[in-house]
């Protein structure tokens, strides 16, 4: 999560979409920065609207615009699954080592869900099907448009760096897990689709 005061604006830093590559390139530009640990960095916007920032507006008098990313939904999984994937990880309850895609997904939707298919989801994370949600939300797969944006607020030129990038991998699905997830997860395909290209 990173505040810049004078904007008035707040980044939410949804998993696996980028987020230690933003925060890297504007935490010099912010005047707070929470890498660390995941649980404040990974702040979503229900702990954000009811601890962070009452505190913020209170303290500037005045509403922060809350941004964030959001990935493809089953790019989004492929990322996770690809990540929980790697070596560091393996023997571990969160590996997805010997596990194929469709098992993963199948994994994500089932309850309980088994640790090393625990990532919650998206929509939940920025606040949709809520009164509110973050304010302005960027397609991960357009970051050039997030990234414009930025320079215009903050009036500074942003180069991104690729950091903390799964590893490569194939994640071919189903057609039946496929339509499964997309309805099962509606609310996540839902938002995306809403967002601006």
């Amino acid at each position: 999560m990173l505040v810049f005061w004078e904007q008035r604006l707040v980044f939410l830093a949804t998993p696996k979409t980028g987020s230690t590559a933003v925060e890297t390139a504007l935490e010099s530009m912010a005047e707070v920065a929470v890498a660390r640990p995941p649980a404040l960095k990974h702040t979503t916007l229900g702990r954000y609207r009811r601890f962070v920032g009452p505190w913020l507006e209170k303290t500037a008098g005045a509403k922060f615009e809350v941004v964030a990313l959001m990935r493809e939904p089953i790019s989004w999984l492929g990322s996770w699954y690809r990540y929980r994937g790697r070596a560091a990880i393996d023997g571990s309850p969160r590996s997805t080592q010997g596990m194929s895609f469709d098992d993963f997904v199948a994994a994500y939707l089932s309850s309980p869900v088994p640790e090393c298919a625990r990532i919650g989801a998206q929509a939940q994370f920025l606040g949709a099907g809520r009164d509110d949600r973050v304010d302005r939300v960027f397609r991960y797969e357009a970051i050039e448009s997030f990234v414009d944006f930025l320079e215009t607020r903050l009036n500074q030129k942003i180069d991104l760096p690729r950091l903390n990038v799964s590893p490569p991998g194939e994640t071919p699905l189903s057609a039946p897990l496929a339509a499964r997830i997309r309805q099962e997860r509606a609310e996540d395909f839902t938002l995306y689709e809403s967002l601006d290209r």
